[in-house]
């Protein structure tokens, strides 16, 4: 056997093992979430050597999607670190056999300052198990390790159900793009979203007029490809006609010998060009669309652009 092949194989064993977690997920694990949700503190991930890391991953990857939450060595936690907790918090305990000492050593303590205690762990019926409040079942039948010694599918297992918790409470937080740059600000995606309208918009906007025909207005959304044009009475602007208004009008109207003031919208959203894009985003989702006329000041209606989604996704 290649290594390659010894390679897929390791990988057919581990996603066997998961597949069989995943169909023990139960009403514990709606639970968790509740209880993580409507936390008064913080929750604070505790573990040691390689659960430690997991435990770890597990509290950034909450912390930068509205989680609040922390991670504390457990080891560490009895000389002196669990004065960062308090009794609002919650404390995850990770640990694959539920026997570990230093975690164990914990519990005792963690109840003295009476905060909720949940369990992950590969043994539902271990002591930590039976000591916490709530528990988090990460069994796996067997490790990738073919001395069965090395974490390898139970750790992978844990880093798995703290990736199910981030999404599902990121779903319950209504957690957005805007509110991910807000901790983010130093990745790609921070530098995008933390920048302004005028930095990414364009000024070429399409322009018709009330009487232009429709198909002089299907050339110039063509030519300028924002899926939109802005409709003029002389130097006024006075509605929008998007792509949906085309489908419509070609839908409602025979011959199609119709302006573009027959088919206009009246109304249409607008930023200022000083606006953060997490602004337009916010404005974009809530009203479902995908492009924003840009005004030069926040009380003026004069066009000077538009800011299209691609245009954020595409800035750098």
């Amino acid at each position: 056997m290649t290594y390659s092949e010894r390679a897929k194989q390791i990988f057919a064993e581990e996603i066997q093992e998961f597949v069989k977690l995943s169909e023990t997920i139960d009403s514990h694990f709606d639970r968790v979430v509740d209880l993580i949700y409507n936390c008064r503190g913080k929750l604070v991930l505790m573990g040691i050597g390689k659960t430690g890391i997991i435990g770890h991953k597990i509290a950034s990857s909450l912390a930068s999607t509205g989680t609040s939450a922390i991670f504390v060595n457990a080891a560490e936690a009895v000389h002196g670190d669990l004065g960062m907790i308090n009794k609002d918090d919650i404390v995850m305990l990770v640990s694959n056999s539920g026997a570990t000492n230093e975690i164990l050593n914990v519990i005792a303590p963690l109840r003295n300052i009476g905060c909720t205690l949940i369990a992950m762990t590969g043994d539902a019926k271990s002591k930590l198990a039976e000591n916490c409040d709530e528990v988090l079942s990460v069994h796996v039948d067997k490790e990738a390790c073919p001395l069965g010694l090395a974490p390898t599918t139970s750790t992978t297992a844990a880093l798995l159900m703290g990736d199910a918790l981030m999404v599902c409470l990121m779903e319950k937080r209504q957690f957005k793009a805007e509110n991910f740059a807000v901790y983010h600000p130093g990745g790609a995606l921070g530098r995008k979203l933390l920048g302004r309208v005028r930095n990414c918009m364009t000024t070429a906007v399409p322009k018709v007029q009330l009487h232009t025909p429709f198909r002089e207005l299907v050339h110039e959304m063509s030519d300028k490809h924002l899926g939109i044009t802005m409709v003029y009475d002389g130097d006024r602007c006075t509605g929008i006609i998007t792509d949906g208004d085309l489908r419509r009008a070609i839908q409602k109207f025979n011959d199609l010998h119709v302006t573009a003031g027959d088919i206009m919208t009246p109304s249409y959203k607008k930023i200022s060009q000083d606006a953060l894009l997490t602004d337009a985003l916010a404005i974009m989702d809530k009203y479902n669309i995908t492009t924003l006329a840009v005004t030069e000041k926040e009380d003026t209606d004069a066009i000077i652009g538009i800011l299209s989604i691609h245009h954020i996704i595409d800035f750098s």
